[in-house]
C-alpha cells in the first residue's frame, strides 16, 4: 500500500489503496465499523470489491477514482474515495469532484485527514468543489444517513453512524440537499389512491407489462431510456451509459422479479416505467460479508428456494409527453400496481426512493399512496 505523503499528521496516516489485497482491506473496514450495529446490512465483500475496479464497474469508463484508508498505529480507522465523473462534468460543467465510501471512527482528526486527502486529489485535477458521499455515482449508493438509524438499510442504500454528520460539519462541509426514503407496508393504500390508479388504467391504449426476462437487455434499455429523459432536469442528474445498462441487465437478471419491474406503453409506445428490486440483503445479512467456505451454498440455496419479504422501489419515470391530462396519474398507477403485485408475493414492507427534498409533487404523491417518510440521507459539499 502506497503512502499518500501529503496527508499525514502524527498518529494518523492516510494511505492510497493499491492492488486487490488493499481494496479488500478497504472493503472489510466498511463492514467492521458496524460490528455492534444490528441494523447494518451488507453484500458479500467480493461483490463490493468488484464494484471498486474497472473490470467490475462500467462507471470507470467515464470516471476516475482513488481510494484512501486512514491508519493509526498500523490499524485501519477510516476510509474514503475521491472521484471525478466526466459524465457529470459534461452534463453540468460545474467543476465538481466527489467523495464516497466514507466510514470513520468517531475521531475528528481521522475524518478531517480523510476528507482533506479527497479534497487535495480533486483539487489537483482542476476541481473547485467537492460533494458527496456518492459511491461512486449518484446512480449508485448516494447520501449520508442522518435520520432513521433504527431501520436496516435496503439494497443499494447506505447505512451510517450517527456521528458522521458532525464529522463532516467539523471539516467544513455544508448541506447541499437531502434525499428522502419512504416506507411502504403490506396494508392497502388509501382507497382514493387506488380509485385514481384504477381510473388511469382504463385509458384507451394503455398497457402495463412486466419486464420480459428472456429479453432483459432490451427491456432494461427501454427502462433506462425513459429514466434518462424523465429525470434529466433533476438535481445532480447523470444519465446511464450503454455500458452501465448492459451491466445492470446482467445483474438484474439474477435477482429481478418480473412483477416488480413494469413498463407502461400507450398505443405500443413506451411511456413510463417502474423498477423495484427484492431486498437481497435478506439473503446475505448473516453471511458477515463472507462467501467461503459455506456462504456460496447458503446464498445459492436462498436465491432458489426463498423470496425476500421486503423490496426497494428503485426507479420510476414518466416521459414528458405522457404527463398531465388523463394520464396525469400514470406514476400512481404504476406504484399501486407494484404494491399489489408485491402483496401477491407476500411482502411485508419496502422502501421507495430516494426522492429529492424539494420535489414537492413527488413527495406529496408518495404520502398520498400511504408511504411514510422514514429516512433522510444528506449530500454534503465544500468549496475547494
Amino acid at each position: 500500500m502506497a503512502r499518500f505523503e501529503s496527508a499525514t499528521d502524527g498518529s494518523c496516516t492516510i494511505e492510497a489503496v493499491r492492488g486487490w489485497g488493499d481494496r479488500m482491506e478497504f472493503v472489510r473496514f466498511g463492514r467492521r465499523i458496524y460490528d455492534s450495529d444490528p441494523h447494518y446490512r451488507c453484500l458479500p465483500d467480493i461483490f463490493v470489491g468488484e464494484q471498486l475496479t474497472p473490470r467490475g464497474n462500467p462507471w470507470f469508463k467515464h470516471g476516475e477514482a482513488q481510494l484512501f484508508v486512514a491508519r493509526r498505529q498500523g490499524r485501519v480507522v477510516g476510509r474514503i474515495s475521491a472521484q471525478i465523473d466526466r459524465e457529470h462534468l459534461r452534463q453540468h460543467g460545474d467543476g465538481c469532484g466527489f467523495f464516497g465510501f466514507f466510514e470513520s471512527v468517531d475521531d475528528a482528526e481521522v475524518a478531517t485527514q480523510l476528507l482533506r486527502s479527497a479534497e487535495d486529489w480533486c483539487r489537483a485535477r482542476g476541481m473547485n468543489r467537492i460533494r458527496g458521499p456518492f459511491s461512486f455515482s449518484i446512480n449508485e449508493v448516494s447520501g449520508l444517513l442522518v435520520d432513521g438509524f433504527e431501520f436496516p438499510n435496503q439494497i443499494m442504500m447506505p447505512h451510517g453512524r450517527p456521528y458522521y454528520g458532525k464529522l463532516l460539519k467539523d471539516a467544513g462541509y455544508e448541506k447541499a440537499v437531502d434525499l428522502y426514503g419512504w416506507w411502504y407496508t403490506s396494508e392497502q393504500p388509501p382507497q382514493i389512491a387506488q380509485e385514481i390508479a384504477d381510473a388511469v388504467g382504463e385509458y384507451p391504449g394503455l398497457t402495463v407489462r412486466p419486464v420480459d426476462m428472456s429479453r432483459i437487455g432490451e427491456d432494461m434499455g427501454l427502462i433506462m431510456d425513459i429514466f434518462n429523459e424523465a429525470w434529466s432536469n433533476n438535481w445532480g442528474f447523470v444519465p446511464f451509459t450503454d455500458a452501465e445498462v448492459d451491466a445492470m441487465a446482467k445483474q438484474f437478471k439474477l435477482i429481478a422479479e418480473p412483477d416488480y419491474a413494469l413498463i407502461a406503453e400507450v398505443d405500443g409506445e413506451p411511456a413510463a416505467m417502474a423498477l423495484a428490486l427484492p431486498n437481497i440483503h435478506e439473503w446475505t445479512a448473516d453471511l458477515d460479508g463472507q462467501l467461503f467456505p459455506l456462504g456460496w451454498a447458503k446464498l445459492l440455496y436462498r436465491m432458489r428456494f426463498s423470496k425476500p419479504k421486503t423490496f426497494r422501489q428503485v426507479l420510476l419515470g414518466v416521459r414528458r409527453k405522457f404527463r398531465g391530462g388523463a394520464l396525469g396519474g400514470l406514476s400512481l398507477h404504476l406504484y399501486i400496481k407494484t404494491h399489489r403485485n408485491a402483496c401477491q408475493w407476500g411482502f411485508s414492507g419496502g422502501e421507495a426512493g430516494w426522492t429529492l427534498e424539494n420535489n414537492d409533487k413527488i413527495n406529496q404523491g408518495m404520502a398520498f399512496t400511504g408511504a411514510e417518510h422514514y429516512k433522510t440521507y444528506r449530500i454534503f459539499e465544500k468549496s475547494l
